[in-house]
């Protein structure tokens, strides 16, 4: 066997296998390619629970990519998420929160401090290698505070986005008030990616059979998105 080894390959030169060698380079390459599309990206998970509060439940779901849902409805209501896409700049945040805070392994936010009942809430973290989750009604934690605070304000701007749609087609009347809501939320800077408001923005804008108040807060608040950005 050892001399037919010898003799079969005693005959090739270097530069007949360059061929071979490019091939088999180009595959390794499109299976390590096919293998990173298969690898699900890390996700965020962000839940409270508060009997009586509107909502009653609050889930915010995004993966590393900023994909992800949002979900606010009563206790007793059917599930309902909607889909949202984070700007990068937010996603990107969000997970260095989660980094600081070791991933939520072996962490603990809550302070045990005396406080009202201000939800039930909950951090999760999953990827390929590892998940991980921590609830606490209060914390002390500084990363923590501002990862809850993302997450609420991401949930305030889904809020008006749903009131501005629910008006939109059902209650016309209702939509300076809302508008008005927003413009306050604005100038107190409580709405993260407020940029996902813009479509609905837009159809109330352009929309001649909506109330010219209506029209020109909406116009206003989409130029100030456009200034921020």
């Amino acid at each position: 066997m050892k001399v037919f080894h010898e003799r079969s390959w005693s005959g090739v030169s270097p530069a007949s296998l360059l061929p071979v060698l490019a091939c088999a380079a180009v595959l390794f390459a499109a299976a390590s390619s096919a293998a990173q599309e298969k690898t699900s990206p890390a996700r965020l998970t962000y839940t409270k629970v508060l009997r009586g509060s509107v909502p009653e439940y609050l889930s915010i779901s995004v993966d590393s990519n900023g994909h992800g849902t949002y979900e606010g409805r009563k206790l007793d209501d059917p599930p309902s998420p909607r889909h949202l896409k984070l700007l990068h700049s937010t996603t990107d945040r969000l997970f260095e929160l989660a980094a600081e805070l070791n991933h939520f392994r072996s962490v603990e936010l809550e302070s045990h401090k005396k406080v009202a009942n201000l939800g039930q809430k909950s951090l999760s973290y999953e990827s390929e290698a590892e998940k991980n989750r921590v609830e606490f009604n209060y914390t002390l934690r500084r990363e923590a505070q501002e990862l809850v605070d993302y997450f609420e304000k991401i949930a305030s701007v889904e809020q008006h986005i749903s009131m501005l749609e629910y008006a939109i087609k059902y209650d016309h009347l209702s939509l300076p008030k809302e508008l008005l809501q927003i413009q306050i939320d604005l100038d107190n800077k409580a709405l993260a990616d407020a940029e996902l408001m813009v479509p609905a923005l837009e159809e109330i804008a352009r929309n001649p059979r909506f109330l010219h108040l209506a029209q020109v807060r909406a116009q206003n608040i989409l130029q100030r998105l456009q200034n921020n950005n």
